[in-house]
């Protein structure tokens, strides 16, 4: 009888793994081990996402204060007004999806619940701070200064949750409405602070997605204990 092992490459991991058909029951004890290695290491990741969420909620919240102190008496308060409502809301809506996970905060189908409800939030939070080149910031931004407003929050959103999926669908609808604004507005620089605005946060990208690679982590058990007998 011999005895070979199989190794396949490891997947990426994903922050929020989709829903899926229930697996067969393990064949024998190391199969059952690396299962539970394995769900126990998404519950530990997930359970990380879950308690740095108000980080993130509170680091939008900071942001867009400052963003109003600094819109005061440059635009009319009406519009600044209504962005701040939309960015409560994101935050908001960031927060009472914790609440509702942090009473079961190892139960696997709590979390995963939580972390596709925060994915579908940063990318309405996303929405809303781009709309916020329309409604909150003064028509005389300088381009730096535009994009600032477009890459701070991006890298307060990677810095906090850490998540590749979840912060891409927050950056790109920030880097898409404020170039857009910057064009059409227009504010000063025009086309050049559209340039800014993409080159900043495309350079977040980038980083989110090397971060994401260089601390790839190993195999999981699940994988290292295929065994084949013949």
């Amino acid at each position: 009888m011999a005895l070979t092992l199989r190794v396949d490459a490891a997947p990426e991991v994903e922050v929020f793994p989709a829903r899926s058909e229930p697996k067969a029951e393990p064949r024998n004890d190391i199969e059952k081990l690396a299962m539970l290695h394995d769900e126990a290491r998404e519950t530990a990741i997930l359970a990380n996402l879950l308690g740095r969420a108000p980080y993130a909620a509170a680091a939008l919240i900071v942001l867009a204060l400052g963003t109003l102190a600094l819109s005061l008496g440059t635009m009319p308060i009406a519009e600044p007004a209504t962005w701040a409502v939309l960015m409560l809301i994101g935050a908001g809506a960031i927060l009472r999806s914790y609440m509702r996970a942090i009473g079961e905060p190892f139960e696997r189908a709590t979390l995963r619940e939580f972390a596709a409800d925060l994915n579908a939030i940063a990318l309405y939070c996303g929405f809303a701070w781009g709309a916020g080149a329309y409604l909150a910031i003064g028509p005389h931004i300088a381009p730096l200064a535009l994009a600032a407003f477009a890459v701070l929050p991006a890298i307060a959103i990677a810095a906090t949750l850490r998540a590749k999926e979840i912060v891409i669908g927050f950056v790109a609808p920030v880097a898409a409405l404020t170039a857009f604004a910057a064009v059409l507005r227009p504010l000063p620089g025009g086309p050049l602070g559209a340039a800014f605005v993409l080159i900043a946060c495309g350079a977040v990208g980038a980083a989110i997605f090397w971060t994401a690679r260089f601390f790839e982590p190993a195999p999981t058990a699940a994988k290292l204990a295929d065994f084949q007998f013949s």
